[in-house]
Formats: C-alpha cells, structure tokens, sequence
C-alpha cells in the first residue's frame, strides 16, 4: 500500500506486538533515530513573538504517557481514530515541544492503492511491514517530509500520517524551526497545519527520525496521551491522492482551526 508521488497523504506501517511471545525487533532504520542527537540543530531565526491565547486544546495534564504498542496493532482506522487528541512530543537540547493530534489519515495495506505498501516491501518502505508504533518518514514534492507510524501485526503493512497538529508547548522554537514570525494567534496555524508544516515545526526528516520507537519516551520522538478525549470527530476523503481518493479514510476533529484544509463533505459525523 504505497501511495503514489502525488499522494500527500499516506503511509504505510505495519507492526504489532509479536503474539506466541516472540520478542519486537527493530526496523532496520532505528540507528538513524538513536543518532539524531549528533545532527546539527537548524540555526535560529529571528521571531517576533506577541502574547496570544492559549490553543484550543491547551487544557491538559502536565503529565503525558506514552501509548503502548498494542495501541497501533490493529486497523489502521481504528487507530487513525484513536490518535485523535493524543499529543506527539519532541524532545531537543532546549525545550520540549509538544502538539495535540488533530488531523490523520489511514493507509491500509496491500489492498490499499493509494499506500506505499502496496507494490510490496522495500528498502524504503521496511518500517510499514515491522513491529507497530515505529515512524515511517518519506520525503515527498522534493521539499517536505511526512510523518506516519506503523500499525497492525509485525508482517502486515498499515500506517496512519499524521496531516495537523494544534501547538502546546515550544511554540517559539517551532515558528523558528519553520523560519516563520508570529504576529498574531492567527498565524499559528502555519505552524503544524499540514504534513510538511509540521514536520518542519518538529524537525522531523527521514535521517533523524525513520524507524524511531514512537511508544517510548527515550525516543526523541513520540507519542503520549494526557487525558483529553477528542470530541465532534468526522470522516472525510483523504486529500491530496490520485489513488482510492474517495475512501472516507480522513480523520479529523470538527471545527478545529489546525485541520489543513477545509472540510467540504463530511462522510460520518462522531
């Protein structure tokens, strides 16, 4: 299940908790994970920074817990779904940035025109068939990466990508990630609204991050859950796909001012 060159959205991971006791093994692209603390951090940029109100979904726990694996060893969708209001962290030398998921999509499998998965497994493409909750990280439009992470049993190709993300915390750091200046509240939205945005908020790249366990919490990057339960959710097509365009396989919290793109037909309002 591989989308095609023009999709934007799409991914393919497949993972899960081994069953008969195996142990997980680790995609073949984890070293490039444990070694991104030798990159060079991007060079600041001058912002302008004016006091804004909090973001929409700022009310949560200090605390985030990470998700276990076997909350990615399932469908895809269900997992698309249940991402929702969950908060990616990015831990770097200076701050920890962190943003509630608001937006994602479901990438199926082999049976799944529009995955990377589906011309079968590749170099490339080799975190989609392994263990769930790793991160499958392509670069796209030869200008900005995506970011997704695996699902469904080790074997089995599935993934969800991650399109929009509502800012918490290391907003400044984020808008100089992005070489962007803050005027006003109503320029946070170019912060993480999109798949490239964000992960150009979050410096995410393919040499930093492909195969990072995104369950655990020494990882420079992953995914926790603080409490919030995500509300008004909908199903859309997914965007910017030629393959499997009209699939309700968009997941995305209703009203929310993050979502990337406006929301034309509601397919299932939850």
């Amino acid at each position: 299940m591989q989308p095609t060159a023009q999709a934007v959205g799409e991914n393919t991971n497949r993972g899960e908790p081994r069953r008969g006791g195996r142990k997980h093994t680790a995609p073949p692209s984890l070293a490039g994970c444990l070694s991104a603390r030798r990159l060079g951090q991007p060079e600041p940029v001058a912002i302008k920074i004016l006091p804004m109100a909090e973001p929409q979904a700022s009310i949560h726990s200090p605390d985030i817990h990470p998700l276990a694996r076997a909350f990615y060893s399932r469908d895809p969708r269900r997992v698309a779904r249940s991402l929702l209001g969950k908060i990616l962290v990015r831990h770097t030398p200076n701050a920890r940035l962190t943003a509630r998921i608001v937006e994602v999509e479901a990438y199926l499998g082999a049976e799944d025109p529009a995955a990377h998965s589906a011309s079968g497994r590749t170099a490339r493409n080799a975190v989609l068939f392994g263990p769930p909750g790793y991160a499958y990280i392509y670069f796209i439009y030869g200008n900005h990466y995506c970011l997704n992470v695996s699902c469904e049993p080790d074997g089995q190709a599935g993934g969800v990508l991650f399109r929009a993300l509502e800012p918490l915390t290391g907003i400044d750091q984020m808008a100089a990630a992005r070489g962007i200046a803050l005027r006003s509240e109503n320029d946070w939205p170019k912060l993480t609204s999109g798949p490239g945005r964000l992960c150009e908020a979050f410096g995410i790249t393919r040499a930093r991050d492909n195969g990072c366990d995104l369950t655990s919490p020494d990882s420079e990057l992953w995914i926790g859950e603080d409490g919030y339960r995500a509300r008004n959710i909908v199903v859309t097509p997914r965007v910017g796909i030629t393959k499997a365009a009209s699939d309700p396989l968009r997941y995305l919290i209703d009203g929310n001012r993050f979502v990337s793109r406006f929301v034309s037909r509601k397919i299932s309002p939850k």
